[in-house]
């Protein structure tokens, strides 16, 4: 959203909670930043006041967080996750932890630009050099480690992602003006270690909430071994940069709750990251529901999910290769997957590499094989990209994977790479749905229909989908 200062003024009067994590205020008079709706009972006067896109730009121009609404603790902007340009893709590969891992160089190097075009980039889009993003998140993820573990803090400190303890301690005392002591004293603390070990965390979500469809949609295609869904809860294995992890999920309303076993707490903000992207739980359904509601197909539907969701994915790579395989990508993972060092519960394997499936001798027709050998080389050798960074334009490169046609491709493009407006028309399920709510069940017909929800059909083809599950039920 433009930050328009009539438009930010009136949210931040009303505390409006729908533009939380959509932008920052800042008040000069008082020197702290806070969210839209905080509940200070004094609105500031307009000429203290400066919205700002991002609490990293409200920090380097010397702002602390506001102690009574902790503008931390709300979902991050929606717009990172859907914009396909250089600086959402940026936003989203600074969330997975690259400038810690490799620097600002490092990210640069994956976007393919220099470090002062993309410092140049950032600033000019959201008010923040990388490094002082990087630095703004180490510090959320740190204060949320302190508040909801028992963690010591030099493992706090490792885990966000500071270089050292004295870092730590002197961000959070400028961001948070507290001590990490201090920070943990005032907040009882709700998470902690878990029988087995783990650590246990809240992630916040913005409201309204469909705390089934995802999960939901992840239990029907769970992958023995890799992933179990029971009683509400989605557990799965996680390939992250410091070595196999797994994570608990479960949805309620107005939080998800997630335990995380990983090989190395560094890891612990890329999957965070990694999860959010998986459940959506940035999504702004006050953009994309109205476009839909409009119509009328679809408006008892958008009303009987007001908090309806995107399934993602944590790790784009793997989610194309199992949809190419389909029904195959069981016997994949008994025969190529690499077993956990540690097996938790019944997660025992991590889902095959790329490299690994492109080496492999696959027990498939020869034209299956080839499309899915072709594609696991690509992926392997990086000429074809899926992850955080990867750019839209990898439809094209998708494409010319021989065997994808473009109505595999849009899957892959909505699943693997998140896409909101991907739009799978030729999919059966899909076309099913639309023909028993009055729409046309022809892919061509579909298509043409499906214009007038740009940019969103992939929550338009989400939204059938789900229309479909058992669980659903339309109002009255």
């Amino acid at each position: 959203m433009d930050l328009d200062f009539d438009r930010c003024y009136q949210a931040t009067r009303s505390r409006d909670p729908r533009f939380d994590g959509w932008f920052i205020v800042g008040v000069r008079s008082t020197g702290i930043y806070c969210r839209p709706s905080c509940p200070s009972p004094v609105c500031p006067k307009p000429a203290n006041v400066t919205f700002y896109r991002t609490a990293a730009a409200a920090q380097l121009a010397g702002l602390r967080a506001c102690k009574r609404c902790r503008p931390d603790a709300v979902p991050g902007s929606p717009e990172w996750n859907t914009r396909a340009d250089i600086v959402g893709r940026a936003m989203r590969l600074i969330a997975d932890g690259v400038v810690d891992r490799d620097g600002v160089p490092g990210l640069a190097r994956q976007l393919a630009l220099s470090v002062r075009h993309l410092h140049r980039l950032l600033v000019e889009a959201v008010g923040a050099p990388p490094l002082a993003l990087a630095r703004s998140q180490r510090a959320y993820q740190a204060r949320l480690l302190v508040e909801t573990t028992g963690m010591p803090f030099g493992e706090v400190a490792f885990a966000a992602g500071f270089a050292s303890i004295r870092q730590f301690n002197d961000t959070l005392r400028e961001i948070f003006d507290a001590t990490p002591s201090q920070l943990r004293a005032a907040v009882p603390r709700r998470g902690g270690s878990p029988p087995g070990g783990g650590l246990t965390l809240r992630l916040a979500l913005r409201q309204p909430y469909d705390p089934g469809g995802v999960v939901g949609w992840l239990a029907t295609r769970a992958l023995p071994g890799v992933e179990e869904y029971s009683d509400g809860t989605y557990r799965r294995v996680l390939r992250l940069p410091g070595g196999p992890g797994t994570v608990t999920l479960r949805p309620a309303p107005d939080h998800v709750h997630a335990t995380f076993r990983l090989a190395t707490v560094a890891d612990l903000g890329a999957a965070v990251a990694r999860c959010r992207r998986l459940l959506d739980l940035d999504a702004d359904p006050g953009g994309y529901l109205p476009v839909l509601a409009a119509d009328p197909a679809l408006a008892p539907l958008t009303d009987a999910v007001p908090g309806l969701r995107l399934p993602g994915t944590v790790d784009g790579a793997e989610t194309a290769l199992r949809t190419v395989l389909g029904r195959h990508a069981g016997n994949l993972v008994a025969t190529l997957a690499d077993p956990l060092p540690s097996p938790d519960g019944r997660l025992t394997h991590m889902f095959p590499s790329s490299a690994a499936i492109a080496a492999a001798d696959l027990a498939l027709p020869a034209a299956p094989a080839s499309t899915v050998r072709d594609l696991a080389q690509r992926l392997a050798t990086g000429q074809l990209r899926l992850d955080e960074g990867a750019d839209r334009a990898a439809r094209r490169g998708l494409l010319a994977v021989p065997g994808l046609g473009p109505g595999r491709v849009e899957d892959l493009m909505l699943h693997a790479l998140s896409d909101p407006d991907a739009f799978p028309a030729a999919d059966r399920r899909l076309r099913s749905a639309a023909k028993a709510y009055g729409l046309p069940a022809d892919t061509a017909g579909l298509t043409r229909h499906a214009e007038r929800w740009r940019p969103w059909r992939g929550y338009g083809a989400h939204l059938l989908w789900r229309a479909r599950s058992a669980s659903f039920k339309t109002a009255g």
